[in-house]
Formats: C-alpha cells, sequence, structure tokens
C-alpha cells in the first residue's frame, strides 16, 4: 500500500474519531455534565429520610424486546444509562426539611416555606418549572477532555407573604441575572429584586391594587430590602433558595427520566 493511500485512511479515521467524540459530549449526558462542575456546600441544610429519593429501578429491554419497537428499546437503553449518571451527579441525596428556620414543604412541583413568628407568619412559595438557568449554550471543543460546560441552576420567581391577623404584606421577587441588577443603589450586590409589593385584607383577588418594585421610590425600595433582610430574607438565605431549588428539581428531572422509563417499558 504507498504512503498517499495510508495518508488517506489515517485522516479519515480520526475524523471519524472526532466526530463521534462531538456527539458523545452533546447528546450522551448534556445535564449531569453540567451538575458535575461545581459541589454544594451543604452544612446548612437539616436532613430527613422521608423526602429519600426512591431506588433506581432499571427495566430490562431483553424481556420484553420482542415488544418494543427500535426506538422504544433505544430510549429505555440511554435513559437508564442517563439515570446512573444523574443519581451519580445528585449533589443532595435528600431534600432538607428545613432551612434556616423555615420549614419546607413539597407538593409535586410547588415549595413552600413557613416560618411563624410571635404575631405573624412569613410564607415564601415558587415553582419549580421551567426555573433552570439554561440562558447560553456552552461551546463544546471535541479536542478538548475536559470541556468547560458551567453549572446548571434552578432560579425560580418566589412570593412572599408577611400575615399579621387578617392582612397581608406581599411581595414578587425575582433572582437577578447579574449582580446590583435590581435597586437604587448599584452599590448593593443584591442577587434578588422586587419585581411588586402589595398590601391587602383578608384573600387576595384580582382587585387588589399592587405596584412594579422598579417604579417605587429608590429610597423605599432600600428600606424594603433592609425590611426583609430583617425577617431573614437576605442575600445570604435567597443564594440557599438557590441551592435548595436546584437540588429538587434535578430530583424532579430523574423521576421524570424514571417515569419515561416505566412508561416506554410497560405495554
Amino acid at each position: 500500500m504507498s504512503g498517499i493511500i495510508r495518508n488517506k485512511l489515517f485522516i479519515s479515521a480520526l475524523n471519524k474519531i472526532a466526530t463521534s467524540a462531538t456527539q458523545m459530549l452533546t447528546s450522551q449526558a448534556p445535564r449531569s455534565m453540567w451538575y458535575l462542575c461545581k459541589s454544594h456546600n451543604q452544612k446548612d441544610f437539616t436532613f430527613a429520610s422521608n423526602h429519600m429519593l426512591k431506588p433506581i429501578k432499571l427495566y430490562s429491554v431483553q424481556s420484553k424486546s420482542s415488544e418494543h419497537t427500535k426506538a422504544e428499546k433505544e430510549l429505555i437503553e440511554f435513559l437508564a444509562e442517563e439515570i446512573v449518571a444523574e443519581k451519580k451527579a445528585q449533589k443532595l441525596k435528600t431534600i432538607p426539611t428545613e432551612l434556616d428556620g423555615f420549614k419546607v414543604s413539597l407538593d409535586g412541583a410547588n415549595v413552600t416555606l413557613e416560618k411563624k413568628l410571635d404575631k405573624e407568619t412569613i410564607t415564601i412559595t415558587f415553582n419549580i418549572n421551567h426555573t433552570v438557568d439554561t440562558d447560553t449554550d456552552p461551546e463544546l471543543d471535541p479536542t478538548d477532555d475536559k470541556p468547560d460546560i458551567g453549572e446548571m441552576k434552578s432560579k425560580p420567581n418566589f412570593n412572599i407573604d408577611i400575615v399579621r391577623g387578617n392582612r397581608t404584606l406581599g411581595f414578587s421577587c425575582s433572582f437577578n441575572n447579574e449582580l446590583g441588577a435590581s435597586g437604587a443603589d448599584d452599590n448593593y450586590n443584591d442577587c434578588f429584586g422586587i419585581d411588586e409589593v402589595t398590601v391587602y385584607k383578608g384573600v387576595h383577588n384580582e382587585q387588589v391594587y399592587s405596584v412594579a418594585g422598579e417604579v417605587i421610590d429608590g429610597y423605599l425600595y432600600d428600606l424594603l430590602m433592609n425590611y426583609l433582610e430583617e425577617k431573614g430574607i437576605s442575600n445570604e438565605f435567597a443564594e440557599k433558595l438557590i441551592e435548595l431549588s436546584t437540588s429538587y428539581e434535578h430530583s424532579a428531572y430523574i423521576s421524570l427520566l424514571e417515569g419515561l422509563v416505566k412508561f416506554t417499558s410497560e405495554k
């Protein structure tokens, strides 16, 4: 065989290897690779076994291979591998039942945090659906053995209700994309901001007036942020809220994958 032919065959083989590596990086573990990038500090949480995730139940493809289509078998095989990878990448194996004095309650995609004081009750609520930060898609280099693909985080909008008797002071809040993106004073690096403020009696309805945080007086805005901080809802607490939401969203994603396996496997 001539040297030219050998070179062409060698270049062709390298191209195939590069293509295969690129496909693996972009399709095999799109979420689990994100979660492997950074570990979370777990010391601020109180754990309980009643929120322990269910063990993985893998379904055999061979046992019902004759009953499944090619697409179904490929889907089941991929999901089995993906579940193992996602479980391995989990930062928290249990979801905390308490966060800085707030009792944590889970109901599907809804999360409620509640703290009772002498004359008032503070309730924080949010939903984890569509909260994962995927604003930018990582650029993967197929020649890089350890590509830097950042980290996925769940940053939900959340509501704060401070109830005294039959009156409620309500806040609608959201996490800032950039530090210092909200508030009147750019010197403060708040990781969340007030989107809306309302005060009402009894049950909230559409007739209750509310004002957008961006149009209220700047000094009043800062005072309200200080007020929330005194209630325990500080920047540090908000960071822990992100960790809680991220962990719970990740566990919900794994449960969804397990549900897909069960749905596809059963005939």
